[in-house]
């Protein structure tokens, strides 16, 4: 069979992105199929644009390597390709004292996890580094950073077109059936439909990635791929001094779902933000219910005692492509696989794939190559 393309990759947030550089410079020949007109438009753009350290997730799961991995990878590749970022350093804050076991317990994981850079603070050592912020001691993150998520999707687009990638935007893919050596993937861009040849197909669709590997004939609930949606609003810091800190500020992680707590996140450009929230809804609505300023500020004024109401103005949301059943705090892994043993040769899954993705995504499109056969 005459392919079109060796690899067909679906979805183009920064998962996809990644995966699309990293095959083309490897000299693969990549069709990169987008629903939207243009390059992360929904989980990658609308996230706290944060380089995770690895602390949270257990040893020896995807996200705990490919977190740790990926963090260096992001950083050099930063680096060299003069991208903009920044070190801040994250403090977990232990706003109680029953609090410290849990966040020594969290510091014990990280270094499990490879993260040799951890150190407990006192009182006094947390009020040295951020006087603004109230806690009975601190787990200090010193690789923890941030990143514009933004510049970092249109390099990797621009490495993936520089070794010939194709791109295909407004490209819905309706169906994957395979073929003789390969998949006919089906797409429809406006009002037509077009029919694709792939060797290969990387399935990166994000929140509807559950959705995609159905079409190729998963059973989503029997594979445990199905998703929901779960939002997560941020509220916009007003400047003054009160609400100014250097780091990012974290609370004390109390579920096991992958939410890390209302934290304060400083961008590039110098604004504060207060989230995200984590719910599950129905539909992709990106709207912010200034009603939930209220649930932030209790949330907000637990470590940052000066925070007032009115300092809390609505900004964004995002929504997180969640694993697993409504309500359900379980920890869930992301799913990264290749399906032959289904019958499906040459079909990559990749589903679930939230927190910590942006950070992780150059390890996930370097273990994705060693995927394809």
């Amino acid at each position: 069979m005459s392919h079109d393309f060796e690899v067909a990759v679906i979805g183009a947030g920064v998962v996809g992105l990644a995966v699309a550089a990293e095959l083309a410079g490897s000299g693969r020949d990549v069709c990169v199929i987008e629903r939207h007109a243009a390059i992360g438009q929904e989980t990658s753009s609308r996230n706290s644009e944060v380089i995770h350290s690895g602390i949270y997730y257990p040893p020896g799961s995807l996200k705990a390597r490919l977190c740790v991995e990926g963090k260096r990878l992001l950083y050099d590749f930063c680096a060299v390709r003069v991208l903009p970022h920044r070190r801040t350093g994250k403090l977990v804050v232990a706003a109680e004292e029953r609090e410290v076991r849990d966040l020594e317990a969290l510091a014990a994981n990280g270094r499990r996890n490879e993260v040799d850079d951890l150190a407990i603070l006192t009182q006094a050592e947390l009020a040295v580094m951020e006087p603004r912020v109230r806690g009975v001691a601190a787990l200090w993150s010193p690789s923890t950073g941030i990143i514009s998520a933004h510049d970092l999707m249109r390099d990797l687009a621009g490495r993936a077109r520089e070794k010939d990638a194709a791109f295909l935007f407004n490209a819905e893919v309706v169906g994957l059936e395979p073929a003789a050596g390969g998949w006919r993937v089906a797409v429809r861009e406006g009002g037509a439909l077009q029919n694709m040849r792939a060797r290969h197909v990387v399935n990166s669709a994000g929140l509807r990635s559950d959705a995609v590997a159905g079409l190729a004939g998963v059973d989503v609930d029997e594979a445990g791929y199905r998703l929901r949606f779960n939002k997560g609003e941020y509220f916009r810091l007003r400047r003054r001094p009160e609400t100014t800190v250097e780091h990012l500020i974290y609370p004390v992680p109390y579920d096991e779902g992958g939410w890390l707590g209302v934290h304060i996140t400083v961008d590039l450009q110098g604004e504060v933000k207060l989230g995200p929230s984590a719910f599950d809804v129905d539909d992709l609505d990106y709207s912010v219910d200034p009603v939930h300023a209220r649930e932030f500020h209790a949330a907000g004024r637990r470590y940052l005692p000066g925070l007032q109401l009115e300092d809390l103005q609505a900004d964004m949301a995002g929504i997180r492509p969640k694993l697993g059943p409504r309500g359900d705090e379980e920890f869930r892994d992301f799913i990264i696989r290749e399906e032959s043993d289904r019958g499906l040769a040459g079909l990559i899954n990749l589903v679930g794939i939230e927190s910590p993705g942006l950070t992780a995504a150059l390890a996930i499109a370097v273990y994705v190559r060693s995927l394809l056969v």
